[in-house]
């Protein structure tokens, strides 16, 4: 079933939250205070309500992991260790500077994180390289997303920001109302082509707590009934942002919006392309309905679902964040949760994302990057 725009906003809530001024040129900025305490000011929150973009529309999208060496020679040089978190799902690297990978060494990073689901690096420089280095940096893997609403680096729109600041209280209000953080979602499925290799990283965190959980989307597909994945092939869903989705603003009053944003559809089973496996890909973040059901029937196969994604835990793995840590997701087959579990006492959490945007999810590998593929029913 949908989430509901309060839930949505408490999530929201729960990872965006700042000292703010709204200046006279109308971009609201974090207060002289957040930038003092700041390690990281040139990462900050803002929000530009002159900010204004076109829809991100139709694209052909190659995939840099089809031009990898298999190999992965510049990936895996002498002194590089590739340690398993799950037999199937992600792979701590140690040993390896992401910031030192020429243009094949990105395409085999493209290739490892598809095979891997997830992968983590410790001790990264990347993010000291500023916010405009690591624009670049994503911009291999394909066109950078801007988010309609949530904050970005002035003047830097490409990256979206989790800034949560340094405060006396804990969570304990965000619980007054619900029982569990965990919201597992896939990133900006209303787009029309949602994300596909994720960057996220992390400049302040609390010392414990506030880790990201994976789960695997090609696994969870695997485990369902072989009549229950042939009749969900079939199937299509709309995906869309929901009402009271500017809660990512400064001010909702605002309603900060750099684009326009209409649903779309998506099929509920995706085929990766470089993997050549399906994958569950549905959402409680964005997904509406199943186009082919009434809603009351999608309603409920869609709490099935997010159950299974739920309660799977023999699908998933847990990301813990130290300063220096980067890493890298593939959104086309996993999902994510960030658990609200740390203590902003002492440090913010301060992360940064950047998103490059791949192709049009299909459920079937021959209409890959066809501009006809499944005209918008709804």
């Amino acid at each position: 079933m949908p989430v509901s725009t309060l839930e949505t906003w408490r999530v929201n809530k729960a990872i965006i939250t700042a000292e703010l001024n709204s200046d006279d040129d109308g971009v609201v900025r974090t207060s002289a205070k957040e930038k003092k305490q700041s390690n990281f000011k040139d990462y900050l929150p803002s929000w530009d309500p002159n900010e204004k973009f076109p829809s991100h529309g139709f694209r052909k999208y190659e995939d840099p992991a089809l031009r990898a060496d298999p190999k992965l020679p510049h990936l895996l040089k002498n002194g590089v260790e590739i340690s398993p978190i799950t037999p199937k799902l992600g792979s701590e690297i140690k040993g390896l500077q992401l910031s030192e990978l020429d243009a094949a060494g990105k395409d085999e990073l493209a290739l490892l994180t598809a095979e891997r689901g997830v992968l983590v690096f410790r001790d990264q420089d990347w993010v000291s390289k500023g916010p405009g280095y690591i624009e670049e940096y994503g911009k291999h893997f394909g066109e950078l997303h801007v988010h309609p609403s949530s904050p970005a680096p002035e003047g830097h729109p490409y990256i979206h920001v989790v800034y949560k600041n340094v405060k006396k209280e804990d969570y304990t209000e965000y619980f007054q109302q619900v029982v569990t953080s965990s919201f597992f979602h896939t990133d900006i499925t209303f787009e029309l082509q949602p994300s596909g290799y994720t960057f996220f990283a992390v400049l302040d965190a609390p010392p414990s707590g506030g880790d990201t959980l994976f789960a695997d989307g090609v696994e969870i597909f695997n485990r369902l009934s072989p009549s229950l994945q042939e009749y969900l092939s079939g199937l299509h869903a709309v995906h869309g942002l929901r009402p009271g989705s500017d809660a990512f603003s400064a001010d909702a009053s605002k309603k900060i919006s750099r684009q326009e944003i209409s649903d779309v559809v998506h099929p509920v089973v995706r085929v990766h392309p470089v993997l050549k496996t399906k994958s569950l890909f549905v959402n409680k973040a964005f997904t509406r309905k199943i186009v082919e059901l009434k809603q009351a029937e999608s309603d409920a196969l869609l709490s099935f679902l997010y159950n299974v994604i739920d309660t799977a835990h023999d699908t998933q793995i847990r990301a813990n964040w130290k300063p220096g840590s980067v890493v890298v997701w593939d959104n086309r087959r996993t999902y994510h949760a960030g658990i609200v579990d740390f203590d902003s006492k002492d440090s913010a959490r301060h992360h940064v994302r950047v998103t490059p945007l791949a192709e049009r999810p299909v459920e079937d590998l021959k209409y890959l990057n066809d501009p006809n593929y499944y005209p918008q029913k709804k």
